[in-house]
């Protein structure tokens, strides 16, 4: 029997970005085994247990597991990154590679590569898991390729997408939102735009600050001081002016005594017109949706 092309039998090892050329290059120099060295190896392998003819396998399909990974590089992971989880699957296919069913070692190792890679992929490109079903994977990993340019799927894309992948139109439309979303990080740069509805900020012992609940109490905050505006309208120049010294002032609020000075009338008068002024706004707010007066400090930011 000839005798099998002796290969080095140290494994090259993409541990860093900086080494990735060097390592591709280095697999790419291993020659290709013969169908009969193959066939040889794959036989002492499961007949004997032969480790090394399992290392010889794995290292003439090297250059097999670069060429997969790279297609995948379009998911922002780091390229030898991938190729090592491409690489355990074809240990994986090498050691349930059975030479008896006549196919060649690259065409049944292909889909241990791939599928070794998938789970890398969906492990890590978000920390939220976004396909767990055969569906949602089957969706994950060709959707993408199947949309025509940037642009929302339209309803007869949907049902397009969903016949050829056998999945539900649903499904796809679930798919195509999670893809369209980003992951956030936790803290954010103090000069983003949004830096203040960052985790870090709502995530804490407070739960006001949660991001829903800041632009419920902003725009509450807007439509209080636009209403109270509108009340303030409709009172006569002293009642408003009564109202605005008393409570739109950030601190220092005049005194009932200070205004009956100011009109020369009595204390009891001005606490009269106040009260009178404050039952008046109180019902033009409620005609108009805002049922309460704003505290002090809303109300001196108008």
């Amino acid at each position: 029997m000839q005798a099998v092309m002796s290969l080095p039998m140290t494994l090259p090892a993409p541990i860093s970005a900086g080494s990735i050329d060097a390592y591709i290059q280095a697999v790419n120099r291993i020659p290709m085994l013969s169908a009969e060295d193959e066939q040889t190896l794959a036989t002492r392998l499961r007949e004997k247990n032969d480790l090394e003819a399992a290392g010889q396998l794995v290292l003439s399909h090297l250059r097999l597991v670069v060429s997969v990974a790279r297609g995948y590089l379009g998911y922002g992971l780091p390229h030898a990154d991938l190729i090592q989880e491409g690489n355990i699957g074809l240990m994986k296919a090498v050691k349930r590679f059975d030479p008896q069913r006549g196919v060649r070692l690259v065409s049944f190792a292909i889909h241990w590569i791939k599928a070794e890679i998938h789970e890398h992929i969906l492990r890590n490109w978000r920390l939220v898991k976004v396909a767990t079903t055969k569906a949602q994977r089957k969706l994950f990993f060709n959707l993408r390729s199947m949309k025509q340019g940037l642009a929302p799927l339209t309803a007869a894309e949907i049902r397009q997408v969903a016949t050829t992948l056998k999945v539900k139109p649903e499904e796809v439309v679930e798919m195509e939102t999670r893809l369209s979303g980003r992951d956030i990080g936790f803290e954010a740069d103090d000069n983003e735009e949004d830096a203040a509805y960052a985790p870090v900020h709502y995530l804490a012992a407070d739960p006001d600050a949660e991001p829903s609940r800041v632009l419920e109490a902003r725009e509450e905050g807007t439509a209080d001081a636009a209403g109270l505006q509108n009340a303030l309208a409709t009172l006569d120049p002293r009642s408003r002016r009564i109202v605005e010294a008393r409570w739109l002032k950030e601190k220092d609020g005049a005194t009932l005594h200070e205004l009956a000075a100011e009109f020369k009338v009595s204390a009891e008068r001005i606490r009269q017109l106040e009260g009178k002024a404050m039952e008046k706004m109180k019902k033009v707010l409620q005609a108009q949706g805002t049922p309460r007066l704003p505290s002090n400090a809303q109300a001196a930011r108008i």
